[in-house]
């Protein structure tokens, strides 16, 4: 089984921080992420900046409203050059075929395709979470996420995002091309912080994850290389 590749998340209020703990895993760590915070503080230059250096870049917007919208949104991120973005697969059928149209005709000759994925249920929510279903438990979370998996995949995604917890049930349901993409990624000790589905590396990758992604274990560690190599190493 091919180990999952790990993700940085590059969750910082400015570009400086982010880029100097970039060149520090240059050549370490192959993706970065770039999420709301940091892409507002920054600008649309950064993902081409990462990706100067050597990086793969998650651009992790979660895009979310009307089609075209979300059309428009896929798009700009596609030339802006990012290797895989996200979308709520909570927008449904139409709204996902229009991220995937937008990539496909945004899309320049030559250009490698980025992944779209969906987001299922954020790792930060448990079952209590659920505001039709407050008194739920964690299985309620479970087939929420196995069911929009499912969806996504008919609505020709890439593969979704989801925590460790449903990762052997979502690939069982959705085939091995089908990619997972999981945060919330823990080393047995470490602190969960504002995660409440956390898995380790070695239990997601075991599961099947395609990507892990990693961020205050590694961002905020007194030596992030080393913090990074660990989960490297962990991934087996």
């Amino acid at each position: 089984m091919k180990a999952p590749a790990l993700v940085v998340a590059l969750d910082f209020v400015e570009a400086a921080p982010a880029l100097d703990l970039a060149s520090r895993l240059r050549g370490i760590v192959p993706w970065v992420k770039v999420g709301l915070e940091l892409f507002l503080a920054a600008g649309k230059e950064l993902p081409a900046r990462l990706k100067d250096m050597g990086f793969h870049v998650f651009l992790d917007l979660k895009f979310m409203d009307i089609p075209n919208t979300v059309r428009a949104a896929v798009a700009q991120g596609t030339r802006m050059g990012a290797d895989m973005l996200t979308i709520h697969a909570l927008g449904g059928r139409v709204m996902c075929e229009a991220a995937v149209a937008g990539r496909d005709q945004a899309l320049s000759p030559g250009q490698p395709s980025p992944l779209i994925l969906g987001v299922t249920v954020l790792t930060s929510m448990g079952a209590g979470d659920l505001a039709w279903n407050p008194g739920g438990v964690d299985q309620d979370v479970r087939d929420l996420a196995v069911d929009l998996a499912r969806s996504a995949k008919n609505w020709k995604l890439d593969g979704v995002v989801c925590s460790g917890r449903e990762v052997s049930v979502i690939r069982q349901a959705c085939g091995a091309d089908f990619r997972l993409l999981t945060p919330g990624i823990r080393l047995p000790d470490a602190d969960a912080g504002d995660q409440t589905r956390v898995c380790t590396p070695a239990q997601a990758a075991r599961d099947g994850s395609d990507f892990l992604v990693v961020g205050r274990p590694i961002t905020r560690a007194a030596d992030p290389v080393n913090a990074a190599r660990m989960y490297l190493e962990a991934t087996g």
